[in-house]
């Protein structure tokens, strides 16, 4: 554990140990919420991560081999570990990500479904069996593990991601290297603990700490059969398109510029409350917070406007040791340093200034990476801030004149994670569901993020690769199907040499 005193030299967890980095390179562990440095975390060598991956590997083969339910049981225990120590995961995840303590608790909880996601794994791998296909001749399906697979996760959901790209990955039998953000080391180190507490043999779980040269030895060495990273549409790009070439099955989820749009219909009071959350809830650093606020008609624009001005001006920023916080400090100094670019940039190509929230009051006293929320109006499709996507709560209005301009809008842009529409219309919400060219799509429904057991992802520059965050979708993902068929001769029996291609005529 870390507190805010206390700057520990961290280290990688390999062979169900913490073991020291060898490289001498290190990386500052920031607390968001007072600038201050709570721990070193090491930066591995491509010798250290190739033998984590040797490690990994030689794993495989006995965990592959125990029986589902078996593997399970271990799966439950950690499930069990990690509500029993929810209290310290959310001071961890909550001192090293400055999310409020509200917000942590609700990552955890949403991990915790694709933890469940991953208990039903028996029931996930079962395969197809037929009799008689032809010639006596039986033929069933399996579904086996791949073997050694990575997971690279974001510094956002120091908790909810790293369980959603690897829990189900560890329930089916493979071996698992979690590349965690360097930015927020210290969870992964503590779900480690857990997995080792649960019972999970040496070498199946694994967390390297390092930086690009770390994450290119994961996408070469042959020994990693696969890759799920969550991260910028930028590096999802190269995760990609570097796994790809080195034979490898490749997830890369990128990045979203999600719009909300709302309808004249639409209760506006209802629309504001729905919006602040799910655009300024934690720092709006999540890939499915609302970035644009889309109303159609003048008047509901106008109406709007006024109603999230009031309502912005009142949310409070601070530490998330204060409980009357809405949100808490973006991730770091030059994270704070590009939003407030972001903004000046778009008022310089003509926005609006609505609220201003670049210089906070607690900034004047405190070291922490602090920015209050902003919202920018008038905002044009070609500026910056629109086409960008803003880490931090920098919130944009684009104005349109109908459904049909908005939806236009929408699958335009080059990201399409998430979209939802306000309306109290069910034949726009049908029209706008239909049309929209979007991956997770809400009506009334502010942040439209799927539940655990059903699949995650966006579309096009959202999304590299055919799989899935989490989802039933990652049974197909994360192992591999092998097809048996099987004829068994009687006694005595007499057999003849065919040369004709086998068929089920018989």
């Amino acid at each position: 554990m870390v507190t805010n005193t206390e700057v520990k030299e961290l280290g990688h967890f390999i062979n169900n140990e913490i073991v020291a980095g060898l490289s001498g390179h290190f990386s500052d562990v920031f607390n968001p919420s007072s600038g201050a440095v709570i721990a070193r975390v090491p930066i591995a060598t491509k010798e250290e991560v190739q033998g984590a991956i040797a490690t990994a590997k030689s794993a495989f083969p006995a965990w592959r081999a125990l029986s589902v339910g078996k593997r399970v049981e271990i799966v439950m225990k950690f499930r069990q570990l990690m509500t029993a120590r929810m209290d310290t995961l959310i001071d961890i995840i909550c001192i090293e990500s400055g999310k409020t303590i509200e917000d942590a608790k609700g990552e955890i909880t949403r991990g915790l479904e694709s933890v469940d996601l991953a208990i039903n794994a028996p029931h996930l791998l079962k395969g197809d069996y037929s009799v008689n296909v032809g010639g006596d001749i039986n033929a069933y399906s399996a579904k086996v593990p791949l073997g050694v697979v990575a997971a690279i996760s974001p510094f956002n959901f120091p908790v909810m991601v790293p369980l959603a790209i690897t829990s189900l990955a560890v329930a089916v039998g493979n071996s698992v290297i979690l590349k965690p953000s360097e930015r927020v080391p210290c969870s992964a180190l503590f779900l480690s603990e857990l997995w080792k507490e649960a019972g999970l043999p040496d070498g199946v779980w694994t967390v390297i700490n390092g930086d690009k040269d770390a994450v290119n030895e994961l996408l070469e060495n042959p020994a990693v059969e696969a890759i799920s990273f969550v991260g910028s549409t930028a590096v999802a790009d190269y995760i990609y398109t570097t796994g790809s070439k080195y034979g490898k099955r490749v997830t890369a989820l990128g990045g979203g510029k999600n719009n909300m749009i709302v309808m004249p219909d639409a209760d506006l009071e209802q629309v504001a409350n729905a919006f602040l959350g799910a655009a300024y809830g934690a720092a709006s650093q999540r890939c499915m917070a609302i970035s644009t606020i889309i109303p159609v008609g003048e008047e509901t624009a106008n109406n709007l406007v006024k109603v999230l001005a009031d309502k912005i001006s009142k949310l409070k920023v601070g530490p998330y040791t204060d409980s009357d916080v809405d949100f808490g400090p973006v991730i770091t100094k030059q994270s704070k340093d590009a939003i407030i670019g972001y903004i000046d940039r778009s008022l310089e190509e003509g926005a609006t200034l609505v609220c201003d929230g670049r210089h906070p009051d607690i900034a004047e006293n405190s070291n922490g990476f602090y920015l209050g929320p902003t919202l920018l109006d008038n905002i044009k499709p070609g500026m910056e801030i629109y086409e960008q996507e803003v880490f931090g709560p920098a919130r944009n209005v684009v104005r349109v004149d109908s459904l049909e301009e908005a939806i236009d809008l929408v699958n335009a842009h080059e990201l399409g994670n998430g979209v939802t529409i306000f309306t109290n219309n069910g034949a726009a919400a049908r029209k706008f569901t239909t049309e929209i060219d979007v991956g997770m799509v809400g009506v009334n429904v502010p942040i439209p993020i799927p539940v655990g057991y059903y699949n995650f992802a966006g579309w096009k520059r959202s999304r590299f690769g055919e799989g899935h965050m989490f989802g039933p979708d990652q049974v197909r993902f994360f192992t591999k199907t092998k097809t048996i068929s099987e004829k068994w001769f009687e006694e005595n029996s007499e057999s003849v040499s065919t040369f004709a291609f086998p068929s089920n005529n018989d």
